[in-house]
């Protein structure tokens, strides 16, 4: 079902149907259970209207993202999103809140313009920017290189919001400073606005195209595997949590890769793709809720500060325990259902293509494997500490354990329905999984899957158990290596910060150097002796003297009276050559009289026959000068002020009859 709404002379179009209505019931649950978690969360903290108002604000504006047809209404919503939710960032107004804001920000804006300038590329060259229409259009083209351009650069907003690497610098800063409840809105749904319009881009334009399919796979692997390893290496809650978000993202773009290149062979990455980012969306916001209902209780989002805070808490211990066996992807978890669909595109692309390809996509399983595993480890390192292990003060740990009324009525609620969907989905997934993901095929252009689904095949047995020993294994090497008589050590080297090593000093400090060399160059150019002196004169000069070199004799008279002899010459040998031929290789039997014009044959003809009738006068000559008479006195009427006002009189005369004759 698609309708669209007029605004500014353009339409809005949407869409109800499938993956939109399902994200938008989605984006509904989401803001429902986290406005639900606000007032306890805010209670004494200030700006609790501006956070509502902005919070509302991003609803409207994410709803109209998902529920977009067209890729121009899709961005008129993501850049109101985007400036919206830039209040959540910037909330507690810290100083590290109004850094983490700017870059933000910073991110926001040059994606939404390079965003901006492909969407005007793609539309110059298809003339449309829906759905369906560019899908039409990409399909039909004999060259695809052409797409390239545009396409990149569409994608790279997009890309940027949804966190994917190099342009993820924002996620891991703006989560951990924001409230919870924005927070878990920031990893839950909005980065899934980027996953969407990627989405559109890539099954749309590329639909099984293996160059662009590969080049999502390299950005795919960069993301899941570093946001893993920051994770694994951090000490403070909120922030592992933000780096898990940008390896799920990789996790997500991984499926999308297979997608286009298994092709019409994609069903099982299609749904899984989709199934991952609603099982994502679903466990942060249960994930970022428990650590927002710790951290309003606790006042610290340290690890070793929290060690021991859930432990004889058992309703926060039941929520968080849900959100961690469905991200760490155990069976009967909602996260094992799609890990496993998508380990198996995985296995399937590599049988499908040849030679390299396939070779490189059975590395690219293992460093699957690999990073499911270090999302096992850092979430059974948040996991044991918050609800096992003992925090090494005694009198802290007393206190934790004191602390019963650490959630509102409300509050509870709210944690309660954020976690009661993720058993659902993994314990029940023909009844609940698959029905969703067969909903959305049509957007994801997956292909039908005639047959069930064998969740729990030994292969994908086989492959969680892989990951769940990989984790282990790590998980025992971080608390042997980082962890040291309970202290969580920071270990994160600071140089490997991209924001702070790269693009800061290159936006901050390389650029504004580069442009005011550039200016300080061109003022010197503009200012100096040469330019202000020497090259006027020079000019001058050579003006003057190409004038005096025009205006002298010669060139008024020789060269023009030269130029006339040498063509009157040339003429007439033309004219010699000509006769000489003529009475030489080209003799004609019959030589025509050319000595009248045409036009005086018949006067010619009628004169001589006057002449016989009428002897003693030239009947011929009178003939002819009253003809040369006619049209001197015709020209001279033509050329006159009283003929042209005939003329326009004749003219302002056939406007009147023509106006009149036209019926009113």
């Amino acid at each position: 079902m698609e309708f669209s709404l007029p605004l500014c002379g353009f339409s809005l179009r949407f869409s109800l149907a499938g993956f939109h209505g399902i994200y938008a019931l989605i984006a509904v649950f989401m803001w429902a259970v986290s406005l639900l978690f606000t007032p306890r969360y805010f209670r004494g903290h200030g700006h609790r209207g501006r956070y509502l108002f902005f919070t509302l604000l991003t609803f409207a504006a994410t709803g109209g993202v998902f529920l977009s047809a067209d890729l121009s209404s899709a961005f008129l919503f993501f850049e109101i999103m985007s400036f919206a939710s830039y209040p959540w960032v910037a909330q507690e107004e810290t100083p590290e809140a109004l850094r983490a804001a700017g870059t933000y920000l910073a991110v926001a804006v040059f994606g939404g313009m390079v965003t901006l300038m492909g969407l005007f590329w793609l539309h110059s060259l298809a003339g449309t920017l829906s759905f369906s229409g560019l899908a039409a259009w990409a399909a039909s083209l004999p060259d695809r290189s052409v797409l390239y351009g545009p396409a990149l650069l569409a994608f790279t907003g997009f890309a940027a919001k949804a966190g994917v690497f190099p342009l993820h610098i924002w996620l891991p800063k703006a989560h951990p400073v924001a409230p919870a409840p924005a927070s878990a809105l920031l990893s839950g749904i909005l980065t899934k606005t980027g996953v969407f319009g990627m989405v559109v881009l890539s099954s749309g334009l590329f639909y099984h195209e293996e160059a662009v399919g590969f080049f999502l796979l390299a950005l795919a692997g960069a993301t899941m595997l570093l946001g893993a390893v920051m994770a694994v290496f951090s000490t403070d809650l909120k922030h592992t949590l933000a780096c898990s978000s940008m390896s799920q993202i990789g996790f997500i773009l991984t499926g999308l890769a297979c997608s286009l290149l298994l092709g019409g062979e994609n069903a099982l990455a299609a749904r899984g793709t989709f199934l991952h980012m609603v099982n994502h969306s679903l466990i942060k916001l249960d994930l970022f809720l428990c650590a927002g209902a710790v951290f309003m209780n606790a006042h610290s989002l340290d690890l070793t500060r929290l060690r021991g805070f859930g432990r004889k808490k058992p309703f926060l211990h039941f929520c968080f325990l849900m959100g961690y066996l469905g991200i760490i992807g155990l069976p009967l978890g909602n996260g094992y259902l799609s890990k496993s669909l998508l380990h198996e595109a995985i296995l399937e692309a590599a049988a499908e293509l040849p030679g390299t390809g396939g070779i490189w996509l059975s590395l690219y399983e293992k460093l699957f494997l690999f990073s499911g595993g270090l999302t096992a480890a850092y979430m059974t390192k948040l996991y044991l500490c918050l609800f096992w292990f003992r925090n090494r003060d005694r009198e802290t740990q007393d206190r934790w354990d004191a602390c019963r009324h650490y959630l509102s009525p409300a509050s509870a609620l709210a944690l309660g329905i954020a976690a009661l969907p993720l058993p659902l989905l993994g314990l029940l997934p023909d009844r609940t999984a698959r029905p969703l993901a067969e909903a959305a095929m049509p957007f994801f252009r997956g292909a039908a899957l005639p047959g069930g689904i064998a969740w729990f095949s030994g292969e994908n047995l086989l492959g969680a158990a892989i990951s769940l020993g990989i984790g282990a294994a790590v998980c025992l090497l971080v608390h042997r290596t980082l962890v040291r008589r309970g202290v969580y050590l920071n270990r994160w080297p600071a140089w490997l910060d991209l924001e702070s090593a790269v693009y800061r000093p290159l936006c901050v400090r390389i650029l504004p150097a580069v442009g005011e060399a550039a200016a300080q160059l061109c003022n010197h150019l503009a200012e100096n002796r040469l330019t202000l002196i020497w090259i006027p004169r020079a000019a001058s000069c050579l003006a003057r003297g190409l004038e005096s070199f025009l205006e002298n004799p010669f060139c008024l008279r020789s060269i023009p009276a030269a130029a006339f002899a040498l063509c009157r010459g040339l003429e007439r040998c033309a004219d010699g050559l000509v006769l000489l031929l003529r009475h030489s290789l080209f003799r004609a039997e019959k030589v025509k009289d050319y000595s009248l014009p045409l036009s005086e044959k018949a006067n010619l003809t009628l004169g001589e026959a006057w002449n016989h009738l009428s002897p003693g006068r030239d009947h011929v000559a009178m003939l002819i000068s009253r003809k040369k008479e006619a049209e001197k006195a015709g020209l001279f009427l033509s050329r006159s002020v009283s003929f042209g006002l005939l003329l326009l009189a004749l003219g302002l005369l056939i406007f009147l009859i023509f106006l009149l004759s036209v019926p009113s």
